[in-house]
């Protein structure tokens, strides 16, 4: 079978990627797209769109019938799912094969054989693959503990918790059964131990129809947030050979039990003292297939595809070389419990010497509907060590504008001792979360930049002409005050008053400044009430402090806001007005952007009022409840 128009079931960064490939292929390209995705990059991108109506997943990249519709519609004979939403969906392949549609993914018995956890460890251990024993959750002691509890039926850290002690167990089993019953439609959930300090170790594979399997290396995942990957590279480091061998020999295995068909990714544990577990396996692209591709120098969309088509693989892959490295950008701000961030991104631009993979372009709105990632950024070079300074320094010199993100983070990540040294394991941000999140660039030059920069009209106008000369009181000092991260900043620009400091010049896009004998260069971009300053030294948010403050610019005390838009999934059981409540109780559980969040309670006190229900959409800071403070005795 030949494919000659392919539609993407996705949305995103992903989508965007597989129309690059599938546009040098000779391709014809179909996206589809929700209401709020209209005029989304994936969009903008393909040859042909086709609306979902809607918003919400359920009623859009969910619908399969729609999706097929479209691909009916378009003309398209082929459909590529990408990652997440229909992509893992057995019944999905099955319509669209029925359809008359190429299925640009596994056999719907191999997804179905590994859809659910429980039944592919089953499969696993039938096949010599190693397992960790599972723990019946009602027969769980104490010597059974630290246990993880996972959802059956989906993965991306959705239905996981830890639990450390036996009192919180049940709690616990109904939270994760809870959330993956609303993320995945199947609240089953078990129980296995939880292994400190386990790295995340991954081998893509790769299979055609004439029995050929390829093990394409392996990855390290092992930085995570809340159980999702945040910085992934390939080959995974220090593992002795022996290893590796075991691992790319349980892998093939893993493929071949389940007649595996196209890129698939076979994902382990690997304990402190070097034993692998199998985890599970996901049937289909991964998000952090760009590693793998670097370091093997494949194309791996075009792979799967001429796979689909039927076509046989060499018997053995090419030779890796190098090293590769990628860090996801969020919007979201690490340093308050990884809240996400919505809004216009104005700018997003990297160095050279990077490949970046987004879904975004300058002035695209990042929405409340969809998982919070504005781009992967990947570094290839011939060791480790390069590929990581590498990524790092592109990192810190990207211009990010609108949106806080988890830049500086990754940033300090890739720079971080243990991460250099290649000793990473999954609960390395649960030792060094509070560390990276409080070392924050000074943003004192900054605010003299953008304070340079509002007084700069004119960009080839005389310096001296642009500093200050609408004052009547020359001899008063020119000030100006700042918000950056929440905090005041003064700063005296004309005449400057900072030792050390001298202004080479200043336009209101660029200012340099001569610092202890060091010209800085200091980009400055205003959008709307902000202020956006760029250098080596860091980059910074600058909101103006206006001269007379908004006296209706207050919340009560005790009010508990939406920190951002989205669903109420829980309330507190028998939480009600006159209900007393302890400091730091969980009072709400709201879900905005694939997470789940906990409204907590800010006092100890009572709850005089409660407007939030469960199923309630609501805006960015709606008041949710109101919780009076104990008065001390």
């Amino acid at each position: 079978m030949t494919i000659t128009s392919l539609l993407v079931a996705n949305r995103g960064e992903i989508a965007v990627r597989i129309f690059r490939t599938a546009r040098a292929l000779g391709l014809a390209t179909v996206a589809v797209h929700s209401d709020p995705d209209a005029d989304a990059l994936h969009v903008r991108e393909a040859d042909a769109a086709v609306r979902l109506p809607g918003a919400a997943p359920a009623d859009t990249y969910l619908r399969g019938d729609l999706i097929i519709g479209a691909a009916l519609a378009a003309g398209a004979d082929a459909v590529h799912p990408g990652y997440g939403f229909l992509s893992e969906n057995a019944d999905f392949a099955r319509q669209v094969r029925a359809a008359g549609l190429t299925w640009v993914g596994p056999p719907p018995e191999a997804i179905e054989a590994m859809a659910s956890k429980t039944r592919a460890k089953e499969l696993m251990r039938a096949a010599g693959v190693p397992l960790l024993d599972p723990v019946d959750p009602a027969g769980a002691t104490p010597a059974d503990l630290p246990l993880l509890l996972k959802a059956a039926a989906g993965g991306g850290g959705r239905g996981m918790r830890v639990v450390r002690d036996l009192d919180s167990l049940k709690e616990s089993l109904d939270a994760a059964s809870a959330e993956a019953l609303s993320a995945f439609g199947d609240g089953e959930v078990f129980a296995e131990p939880y292994v400190e300090r386990g790295r995340h170790v991954e081998v893509q594979v790769l299979a055609d129809a004439h029995g050929t399997v390829w093990a394409l290396g392996t990855r390290d995942c092992s930085l995570q947030r809340r159980h999702q990957k945040v910085i992934e590279e390939a080959p995974a480091p220090g593992l002795p050979a022996a290893l590796r061998d075991a691992l790319h020999t349980a892998a093939v295995a893993a493929a071949r039990a389940v007649s595996y068909r196209g890129a698939g990714t076979v994902e382990f544990l690997v304990t402190e003292d070097g034993r692998p577990y199998f985890l599970e396996m996901n049937t289909r692209l991964q998000v952090e297939h760009p590693v793998t591709e670097a370091v093997f120098g494949l194309d791996l969309v075009a792979l799967q595809l001429r796979v689909a088509e039927g076509a046989a693989l060499p018997v053995t892959p090419p030779e890796p070389s190098g090293h590769a490295v990628e860090a996801r950008l969020y919007a979201e701000d690490p340093a308050r419990d990884w809240r996400p961030q919505t809004g216009v991104l104005h700018t997003l631009d990297f160095p050279a010497g990077v490949r970046v993979d987004t879904g975004f372009g300058a002035g695209d709105q990042v929405g409340v509907h969809y998982d919070p990632m504005l781009a992967k950024v990947v570094a290839h070079a011939p060791t480790r060590a390069e590929a990581v300074r590498i990524l790092a320094h592109a990192l810190a010199g990207a211009r990010i504008h609108g949106l806080t993100t988890n830049r500086e983070l990754l940033v300090g990540s890739l720079r971080h001792p243990d991460f250099a040294s290649g000793s990473v394991d999954t609960g390395f941000y649960d030792r060094h979360l509070a560390a990276l999140t409080e070392e924050t660039p000074d943003p004192a030059l900054a605010a003299l930049a953008a304070a340079l920069a509002e007084a700069a009209p004119e960009a080839d106008a005389p310096l001296a002409s642009r500093l200050g000369g609408w004052r009547n009181l020359r001899s008063r000092p020119h000030t100006r005050r700042y918000t950056a991260a929440g905090t005041e900043h003064e700063v005296q620009y004309h005449p400057v008053n900072r030792p050390g400091v001298r202004v080479l010049a200043a336009t209101p896009t660029l200012v340099t400044l001569e610092v202890d004998g060091v010209r800085r260069v200091f980009h400055v971009k205003r959008e709307s009430n902000t202020l956006y300053v760029d250098s080596v030294l860091g980059a910074h948010a600058l909101v103006p402090v206006p001269r007379f403050p908004d006296p209706q610019d207050r919340t009560e005390p005790g009010s508990l806001l939406a920190p951002m838009p989205g669903s109420v999934v829980r309330v507190a059981e028998g939480l009600a007005p006159g209900t007393a409540v302890t400091a730091g109780q969980p009072l709400l559980w709201l879900e905005a952007m694939k997470m789940e969040h906990r409204i907590l309670a800010p006092a100890s006190g009572t709850l005089t009022a409660l407007h939030a229900a469960t199923g309630q959409q609501v805006e960015f800071g709606a008041l949710l409840a109101v919780v009076q403070e104990e008065t001390p005795r």
